[in-house]
């Protein structure tokens, strides 16, 4: 039986930085709650988007796309774990094994669940829907793991350079946009999904330091830099990305999104003070713990959850009012507490897989292997994103940068990552406490 949040939040370090941990929780919250707030379902069960078609709700992104908040914490956390653990592969399965095990239970329940509905030919309507979309969130596990894989090497280059390894970054990232837009230069827009998230991961490396000394300036810049580029650039206004829309600020990201990302991580820091102050409570700080506790089986469940809700009303022969009408967000709020709900259901059949394994004795080096083993749990999780599970039997395909992915493809690569990485960690994660939280 795992330790309680009561006895993980009385047992916390003096010195741990409780803020961060607040915004990892509430961050994860916000994503998911605009998540069921902005679908549309239609009564034919099609699923448009709420900013689609209220386009004047896309400034609202500038406060509600906080992924870069989360990406920022990120940077901190891993900062700090890679200098208590400097080797390679247990760093790696020490950062990912709360990440992992949830992804690919996640991943094989779906999987089998497609494959069924589809055998069935069940899979139209809302059910054909469900099937391409409960796999989007999986980007953020992709973005993610490569930030884990590349943290030992961006920490030296900050560990050197300082605020000069972040503005190489923004370098790049300013450059690939005008390769992009001026140039018109193939394929190259895709390196800003490296460029622009390793940019603001950077900035937690910075906080890490305490060199983050003037946030207002950061806040200041950034929507300053932000507006203008929305402004006068080709540059949409919404932070999140928007069916058909020629150019997107989130895939690939944008400097836009980046500058976006720099006024959000700027405000945050603002109320680091207050943060602290607030977490300082008892009942505030077992709170946080008890919900990073289940936050990564939250967030990879509550689309399924958001659709069961929707499915089950079709099945009742409840109708739909047209999305943003009056009728419509009277429903808001019963649909998000029937959601978080549903929610909470699964994550009480799923949250043992997010629970930390103790680290295997050390019996030799596992560097390479969980190198490679990293790389192709990204691809895989990556490429599943973007194919869905739909037309598994058909062998429907996406493409991933320039290469064709197909679901089972996906899903093998992932699972021999995740394979590799286990086994790496099993070689040289020395016997010692728990892994970190992700």
């Amino acid at each position: 039986m795992g330790i309680s949040a009561r006895d993980l939040a009385a047992a916390t370090p003096a010195t741990r930085d409780r803020y961060v941990d607040l915004l990892r929780v509430a961050s994860l919250a916000v994503v998911v709650l605009g998540h069921w707030l902005m679908a549309a379902v239609t009564g034919d069960g099609q699923v448009g988007n709420l900013l689609a078609v209220v386009p004047g709700l896309q400034v609202l992104t500038w406060g509600l796309q906080v992924m870069p908040v989360f990406f920022f914490v990120g940077g901190f956390s891993h900062a700090l774990a890679h200098r208590s653990r400097p080797q390679y592969a247990a760093f790696l399965r020490a950062r990912l094994q709360r990440l992992l095990r949830p992804t690919m239970v996640f991943i094989g329940a779906w999987g089998a669940l497609a494959l069924g509905v589809q055998l069935l030919g069940a899979d139209g309507g809302l059910a054909g829907v469900a099937l391409r979309l409960v796999t989007q969130p999986l980007w953020f596990i992709g973005i993610y793991l490569a930030m884990v894989a590349f943290t030992p090497p961006l920490l030296r280059l900050h560990e050197r350079y300082g605020w000069g390894a972040f503005a190489g970054l923004v370098a790049g990232a300013v450059l690939v946009d005008v390769l992009r837009f001026a140039a018109g230069v193939p394929y190259v827009e895709f390196l800003n999904f490296a460029l622009v998230w390793l940019a603001v991961h950077q900035l937690g490396f910075l906080r890490a330091d305490g060199m983050i000394r003037r946030p207002a300036l950061l806040a200041g810049a950034g929507l300053a830099g932000a507006a203008l580029l929305v402004t006068f650039g080709p540059y949409p206004l919404s932070m999140v990305g928007m069916p058909g829309e020629r150019v997107s600020n989130m895939a690939p990201p944008t400097l836009a999104l980046l500058c976006h990302g720099l006024w959000l991580v700027g405000a945050v820091e603002l109320l680091k003070g207050p943060g602290a102050r607030f977490t300082a409570r008892a009942r505030v700080w077992r709170g946080v713990v008890a919900a990073n506790g289940i936050a990564m089986t939250a967030f990879l469940w509550h689309l399924t959850a958001m659709l069961g809700v929707y499915g089950a009303l079709l099945a009742l022969g409840v109708r739909l009012p047209e999305p943003a009408t009056g009728a419509w967000w009277a429903q808001v709020p019963l649909r998000i507490v029937a959601a978080a709900a549903l929610t909470a259901l699964l994550v009480g059949v799923f949250r043992r897989f997010e629970h930390p394994v103790p680290a295997a004795p050390a019996t030799g080096t596992g560097g390479p292997l969980a190198a490679l083993g990293i790389t192709l749990a990204l691809f895989g999780v990556l490429g599943l994103s973007m194919t869905g599970f739909g037309g598994l039997l058909e062998g429907h395909t996406a493409t991933l940068v320039a290469v064709r992915v197909t679901a089972p493809a996906a899903v093998a690569t992932a699972l021999a990552g995740w394979f590799l990485v286990e086994r790496a960690g099993r070689f040289q994660g020395a016997a010692g406490p728990a892994p970190d939280r992700p």
